[in-house]
């Protein structure tokens, strides 16, 4: 990720997370309302046509991913998002009933804006 890149994205970062913090103690982490809260926020969800190919938008809000716990997985209730900054800058949160983080990063070349659900 470039300087100046890091630079946009951690702006990006430390404009979501109050509202982040904001949803978290309103209870309010369902992709729904995540999403919503973005959108209030100008930034538009991210569309793909038919083909795969990027029609614009830069924000993707998407449930957890389940996780193996003792002998089965389960699904946490909560909501994971991937901002698209540049395409050498992401800023990946999530929230959930326990908590909420959001950082500044660079893309993962799997997964985009989010983190590869099992290992990298």
């Amino acid at each position: 990720m470039s300087p100046a890149s890091e630079k946009d994205a951690q702006r990006a970062a430390n404009r979501i997370e109050p509202v982040l913090k904001r949803l978290w103690n309103q209870r309010k982490w369902d992709p729904k309302s995540v999403r919503s809260a973005m959108i209030a926020l100008g930034y538009k969800e991210q569309r793909t046509g038919p083909k795969g190919e990027q029609l614009g938008g830069i924000l993707e809000v998407r449930g957890m991913e389940p996780r193996f716990e003792g002998d089965h997985y389960v699904t946490h209730e909560g909501a994971r998002i991937g901002l698209r900054v540049h395409k050498d800058a992401c800023v990946t949160a999530f929230i959930q009933k326990t908590n909420y983080q959001v950082q500044a990063n660079g893309p993962y070349l799997e997964t985009g804006c989010f983190e590869p659900p099992f290992a990298h």
